[in-house]
């Protein structure tokens, strides 16, 4: 009989979700609306501090969408968008008839690169374009570098929109990542730290922004006895049903991130040995990981795919690195600045199974196969 296989991160509940689902059933709160958004909002906001407020929609995608909206980007205007990303934290800059500029990596956090960025920026000033937004991702849970990436905004008068959603937990200098910028954003799609299925928020600075997202969340519908419309607007709320999940959730995040980061010790210590592999970790003191998902750099991209295939016999998922966005088909006429280390990252990195739920004999057999694995070679 074959074993379970060990998935890369699945979700992990923490006990309490059905019985905030059962209150939602109960009061009859199936519709979109309904308490448990609030309150989920608002344990969200609690745990992020720095005076934000969170609007809870359904995805991080959205999140972005509307966050790229209040920045104000338009038809036409250009954004600075970290090349090594999903897809998702650059596809609402087409959704608004805008064009995505990629920045590179720097090599210690993997994240936008300042040097890169400003050499960017110099580009589109001496060609007469002023970017209208700086949209950076806090890869796998690591920390860009934003005390620089801040400075950059600020000289240069270009807003930034933080991508958090691999990042909930994470800090930098003590600051939770996603309150750095203009706007953060979060996911709570299944595989992340916490989850509410699908789900995701937009991170604001005042209750006036949060507003305007929900109204534009939720069809601008303007405030009268018949629907009124006097802007586009969008079906991008989150369900109250989600919210119960979240509530769930949000009473096992920080024994989430605990286990995590538990995790990437196991795999701290493993890889130390084995002098062919660089684990992704933290640079400094300063900053402080998640550690959404561990991931390592092997030598060669055969190796590499060696090791995924090898994983993948003992049941036991892995992923490779997400492919840069300046090598994606979709982007092959996009501008990119940058000295392409995401392409060696997306030909020799691999993701490793870390998810919260990881069982002590779950990591006994990632631990016997990894030295079945490197033994060999």
């Amino acid at each position: 009989m074959n074993p379970k296989q060990i998935l890369l991160s699945p979700p992990h509940m923490g006990g309490t979700e059905q019985d905030y689902i059962a209150q939602a059933f109960q009061d009859n709160w199936i519709a979109p609306a309904g308490p448990h958004i609030d309150l989920f909002e608002n344990r969200l906001a609690d745990f992020l501090g720095e005076n934000t407020q969170v609007a809870a929609l359904q995805s991080g995608t959205a999140a972005i969408h509307l966050g790229l909206q209040l920045l104000g980007v338009q038809n036409g205007d250009e954004v600075l968008c970290q090349s090594l990303t999903f897809v998702a934290s650059v596809n609402p800059v087409l959704y608004l008839g805008a064009t995505p500029v990629f920045v590179g990596s720097e090599n210690e956090t993997w994240n936008m690169c300042p040097d890169a960025l400003e050499k960017a920026i110099l580009n589109r000033l001496e060609n007469g374009i002023q970017p209208k937004a700086i949209l950076l991702v806090h890869l796998y849970g690591m920390p860009a570098k934003m005390n620089e990436i801040v400075r950059l905004s600020k000289k240069y008068n270009i807003p930034i929109l933080e991508d958090a959603a691999e990042a909930l937990g994470s800090t930098y200098h003590g600051k939770l990542c996603g309150t750095f910028g203009d706007f953060g954003v979060l996911s709570f799609n299944g595989n992340k730290i916490i989850t509410t299925s699908g789900g995701g928020g937009l991170i604001c600075h005042s209750e006036t922004a949060k507003q305007k997202a929900i109204f534009w969340a939720t069809q601008a519908k303007e405030a009268a006895a018949h629907y009124e419309h006097k802007q586009m607007g969008y079906n991008y709320r989150m369900s109250n049903i989600s919210a119960s999940i979240g509530l769930g959730q949000m009473e096992v995040l920080s024994k989430h991130i605990q286990l995590r980061r538990q995790n990437h010790a196991f795999y701290q210590q493993f890889f130390d040995t084995i002098p062919q592999v660089t684990l992704h970790q933290e640079p400094n003191e300063n900053f402080n990981s998640n550690h959404w998902l561990n991931v390592i750099q092997l030598a060669s991209f055969e190796q590499r795919e060696a090791l995924r295939l090898y994983l993948e016999q003992h049941q036991i998922e892995s992923r490779p690195v997400w492919k840069p966005m300046h090598l994606q088909p979709l982007f092959q006429n996009n501008l990119y600045f940058g000295d392409h280390l995401e392409t060696e990252l997306f030909n020799n990195g691999l993701c490793l199974a870390s998810g919260s739920s990881l069982s002590a004999e779950d990591l006994n057999r990632i631990r016997t196969a990894l030295e079945l694995f490197f033994n060999k070679l």
